[in-house]
């Protein structure tokens, strides 16, 4: 026991001896938490070997601490992510991903099923609080502007003014408002809200549809700065933080020279190099997901809540692998090292007056890391490996969280990945450039979004009204267009690959070459012959012919009847003892405005009974009688741009010549028909052939 003791005074001994070497020589990767309890405590030892009986034993305890940080961090995301996916897997599919692929689509005149539900509503709502992803923000604001005109019975709503919302046409322009008004919300970037649409989402454009998305952009920046003003007490947690600009970088002067364009240049290549490998990564990873999705709900939610956890062990655990680095006192105005949930310089396992580089950029709000890697004039704040692993980590999950059923978007995780590798290159670059690294941070930002988005002026606009510096624009503008085109070599933009593998049938702006080979006579002839109907016709012939029909009397084409009409009629059960015509008053009096806005409804809702079979029908109130028509002879291609332009649903095809005997209407022809891959699912060979024009 004697000599047990000498061992403790001999060890209390030698820590006041080497006080003052330790203070000289402080070491924060060795010193763990607890060092200075040591020292004040001078009758404990920093001897890491503990004393039992007369034994000296190598075991240390667990540190519950992280553990339980771990435990709760994990749970919550868990929890979280459970509720999201369940909302979309079992209410509200369709709320599942960014949304702005459906947002383009509908645009583009496709009648997207249930996009605006009101369920999906909801569970886009609830779902994105643990996600925090920019791009379903867009979605979620043009699902307030569709709320109302979608639908106005369902809601109670019985306004007179409604009634000019009860059409296609400008429910497409309140839902060009709400897109726009999205990104203004989620960027607090106005005028890059209104390009956005213009760019981007919308198929059809005109000058009254400009001044109203700008309007609606600047109801939404004078909201957001009213609720910032209020929220300014901190009631109302990290809402507001940063202002109307969210990553200022107006701190610095902008210097460059030409001999910066080189370097400048490489990140615009080497955003389109990334954005459109990251592109055909996330196509084939899509491509996985939907077998496992096509296995069942549960294997929905198992994919869902393992992406949950993985995510948790990454965000966790990679930190621990970053050096400690002590805080820079030069600083003003900051406070070094932070512990909340907001802020730069997250302490994590560093000691007092010491930061975790990489915890600070993965251990806090989306909002927050940008800032923090966009930040001026702190050359040392990240080192090369943090970069890298934050870099590489967010590669590996915006591919694998991308899909999964829970409400996510792209904007934020491509911002922080190509804010990564800018910065990796502005410090490569420091010694040859004068350029900040937290400018070259925004400058990888806005090429990898160019380089798998495909888009150049909406996005200028935006990162300017984020970063509010003007003298960034010159080569910003060139970054995005160096992007864009190096990325147009190798694939199409992330949305139009989207598009695809959801089966929505898209129309491009441009045909494809050898659709002029091709005539629309020759689509109508490999397709099901054309149902036709007279203009009073009985019930069971359009019970049992339901597809869209043509009304024809005397062997002439009088006009195009819907097929939702149709089964409204059917539902409505409005039949006529006799063959005759209707009067205007009737129809009034038995179908609204509403009514005929109304579709998605099937014939097995129908019930007929025997006798009303043969019963008759007048369509001829219900008939477009001035339909867009084409000759056989046109080409594919013409009829594309025609069929895009002016947003049509049917394009009827008429004979050639026209004479007695003579069937009047050869075919119909819908988006489906025109698109590329079906078509080439017909002719295969049409992809290699390259001769002339065929059609006129």
């Amino acid at each position: 026991m004697e000599d047990i003791y000498k061992l403790v005074e001999s060890e209390a001994t030698n820590i006041e001896r080497t006080d003052e070497e330790e203070d000289d020589h402080f070491d924060p990767e060795t010193n763990n938490l607890h060092q200075p309890l040591l020292k004040r405590n001078r009758t404990l030892s920093s001897n890491p070997l503990a004393i039992v009986g007369a034994k000296v034993s190598h075991i240390e305890s667990l540190d519950y601490e992280y553990l339980m940080g771990f435990i709760f961090m994990a749970g919550a995301n868990f929890l979280l992510t459970l509720v999201a996916a369940v909302l979309c897997v079992c209410f509200a599919p369709t709320a599942a991903g960014p949304g702005i692929p459906e947002i383009k689509a509908y645009l583009n005149g496709v009648d997207t099923p249930n996009m605006f539900d009101n369920r999906k509503h909801r569970s886009r709502c609830r779902g994105l609080r643990p996600r925090k992803r920019r791009a379903s923000s867009t979605h979620r604001q043009l699902h307030c502007f569709s709320i109302r005109p979608r639908r106005p019975d369902n809601y109670r709503i019985k306004w007179r003014w409604l009634r000019y919302f009860n059409n296609d046409r400008d429910r497409r322009d309140l839902i060009t408002c709400g897109s726009s008004s999205g990104v203004c919300a989620a960027f607090r970037a106005p005028v890059g809200g209104v390009l956005f649409a213009l760019e981007e989402v919308a198929t059809w454009w005109r000058s009254a549809l400009l001044w109203r998305t700008f309007f609606s952009t600047a109801v939404v920046v004078v909201v957001l700065r009213a609720v910032m003003e209020y929220c300014k007490s901190g009631d109302c947690g990290l809402f507001g933080k940063g202002g109307l600009i969210m990553f200022d970088v107006s701190g610095v002067s902008v210097r460059y020279h030409v001999v910066d364009i080189i370097p400048v240049a490489v990140i615009g290549v080497l955003g389109g190099l990334l954005g459109s490998l990251y592109n055909h990564l996330l196509h084939k990873v899509l491509k996985v997901y939907n077998v496992i999705n096509k296995k069942g709900k549960l294997h929905k939610l198992l994919l869902s809540l393992s992406v949950s956890i993985f995510t948790s062990v990454c965000l966790y655990g990679l930190p621990f692998l970053a050096k400690c680095q002590p805080c820079d006192t030069s600083l003003p105005n900051t406070t070094c090292p932070t512990t909340g949930r907001d802020g730069n310089f997250k302490q994590f396992n560093c000691p007092k007056g010491y930061y975790n580089d990489l915890a600070t950029l993965l251990l806090t709000t989306n909002d927050d890391a940008v800032r923090s890697i966009f930040s001026i004039n702190t050359p040392t704040e990240f080192n090369i490996f943090s970069l890298f692993i934050f870099f590489a980590l967010y590669c590996i999950l915006g591919l694998i969280t991308f899909g999964i059923a829970v409400p996510s978007g792209l904007f934020l995780p491509i911002i922080l990945m190509g804010s990564a590798y800018g910065r990796l290159l502005g410090i490569a670059m420091s010694p040859y450039t004068k350029i900040d690294q937290g400018l070259y941070a925004v400058l990888g930002a806005a090429s990898l979004m160019a380089g798998s988005m495909r888009m150049t002026v909406s996005l200028c606009v935006i990162f300017l009204e984020l970063t509010n510096n003007l003298l960034l624009l010159p080569i910003t503008m060139l970054v995005l267009l160096i992007a864009k085109t190096v990325g147009d070599c190798f694939n199409p933009s992330i949305y139009e690959i989207i598009l695809e593998l959801k089966g929505l049938p898209f129309l491009d702006a441009n045909p494809e070459p050898w659709m002029r080979n091709i005539t629309v006579g020759e689509l109508a002839d490999v397709k099901p012959a054309v149902v036709t109907l007279n203009g009073i016709e009985k019930v069971g012939r359009i019970v049992n012919y339901t597809p869209i029909g043509s009304p024809n009397g005397a062997n002439e084409l009088h006009g195009l009847v819907l097929r939702a009409h149709l089964i409204l009629v059917l539902k409505k059960k409005w039949f006529l003892q006799e063959r005759r015509r209707t009067g205007e008053w009737e129809v009034r009096e038995k179908f609204t405005s509403i009514d005929l806005a109304e579709r998605g409804a099937t014939i097995e809702e129908v019930i007929v009974t025997k006798d009303e079979m043969e019963m008759y029908v007048d369509l001829h109130p219900l008939t477009n009688t001035t339909p867009y028509t084409v000759v056989e002879s046109m080409s594919v291609a013409k009829a594309m741009v025609l069929f895009r332009q002016v947003g049509l649903r049917h394009m009827i095809i008429l004979p050639k010549y026209q004479a007695a005997g003579v069937f009047p209407v050869v075919g119909i022809l819908t988006r489906q028909d025109l698109i590329a891959h079906n078509i080439l699912s017909v002719f295969p060979h049409l992809e290699r052939s390259k001769g002339t024009k065929k059609g006129q």
